[in-house]
């Protein structure tokens, strides 16, 4: 614990999407807080740290997932270590050496500098809805809790369209696991589904992109919304602030172990559609992106039910709710015109 009696946090991976809102939000709750990044000096990715600073104090720590001992210094002191940095190179051509393997790795070498600070009291890994969600369909009414596991046999198998993201985020998690049983230390993970809502971050990647790619028309974003409700057979969404009050409440909270799912609402492609449509008809729902057959309601969903049952109440409940202001984040972003 810091000079003060102010608890000390680090993020891993401060220029994404979710470490930014994360960052913020400690901040803003009066963490002292270190962050990483492979490269201080890139603005065009880090200009959001700089504004953060000027909330409260921020120190910005040059590390690389690939680098063995990288993390020593920013993780020295810390009382909570959040790994949210993963490698998201998910078109690359070889999955297992450019995706899954460096994911383990990575993790693997964070946890080992948070061995050697001695002081972390509770690592929080960020996963994805991708370790817990199997390719194949499942029955209607299925419901997918932290008890489920991406069957890794078949995607490696199969090798669908981006088969290495949920072989990544499952052997990951495992490894975390054992690494932590081994070395006696606390660990938690959160599995987030879809991301949505405004965050500090500039470039943003995947599940911002995909949210509204329903009003921008763009195909290949859309496919990610398109993916997860055939694979799944629906498309579970949390907003960004949820998220990271998720992973301050299972840091915090004396009992929380294991997994999490994050999810606060469980929804169709049709559902988004309308309530786009209703909230933003400047844009205009590109309906040229919903042919084909369209769930009128989930077929199966995301279960936070251990979430909620051990204290945490979501702020943001509905699709209409976590659409609030994601569409003016888009505009900011150039996704979407002003």
């Amino acid at each position: 614990m810091s000079a003060g009696g102010k608890k000390t946090a680090c993020v891993t991976g401060g220029n994404g999407y979710i470490a930014s809102a994360l960052i913020k939000m400690l901040l803003e709750k009066g963490y002292t807080v270190k962050t990483t990044v492979r490269n201080p000096d890139d603005m065009s990715k880090n200009s959001h740290l700089k504004e953060l600073k000027a909330l409260s104090p921020l120190e910005v720590f040059r590390a690389d997932l690939d680098e063995e001992g990288s993390f020593d210094e920013a993780l020295a002191g810390c009382d909570y270590a959040f790994l949210v940095a993963a490698p998201m190179n998910l078109r690359c051509e070889n999955q297992e050496q450019e995706l899954i393997q460096p994911a383990v790795r990575g993790t693997l070498n964070v946890m080992r500098s948070c061995v050697k600070a001695g002081t972390v009291k509770r690592v929080i890994l960020t996963s994805s809805m991708a370790s817990t969600v199997s390719l194949q369909l499942q029955a209607d009414g299925h419901v997918f809790d932290e008890d489920c596991w991406s069957d890794v046999e078949f995607l490696v198998a199969n090798k669908p369209p981006m088969w290495g993201y949920p072989v990544s985020k499952v052997l990951l998690e495992k490894e975390a696991c054992k690494f932590a049983a081994e070395y006696g230390m606390s660990l938690v993970t959160v599995c987030p589904v879809l991301t949505v809502g405004a965050a500090p971050a500039r470039k943003i990647h995947t599940s911002v992109p995909a949210s509204l790619s329903l009003l921008s028309g763009d195909e290949a974003a859309f496919g990610v919304l398109k993916g997860t409700e055939m694979s799944t057979g629906v498309v579970p969404m949390v907003h960004v602030a949820d998220l990271c009050r998720a992973e301050m409440f299972v840091a915090e909270e004396a009992a929380a172990a294991g997994r999490y799912i994050c999810c606060s609402v469980n929804t169709t492609i049709a559902e988004i559609a309308r309530v786009l449509g209703d909230k933003c008809p400047q844009y205009g729902v590109k309906t040229n992106l919903l042919s084909g057959e369209l769930l009128e309601k989930p077929r199966a969903c995301l279960s936070s039910s251990k979430l909620v049952r051990e204290g945490f109440v979501y702020k943001y409940k509905t699709v209409d709710e976590i659409y609030g202001d994601v569409v003016e984040y888009g505009k900011a972003l150039g996704i979407l015109p002003n």
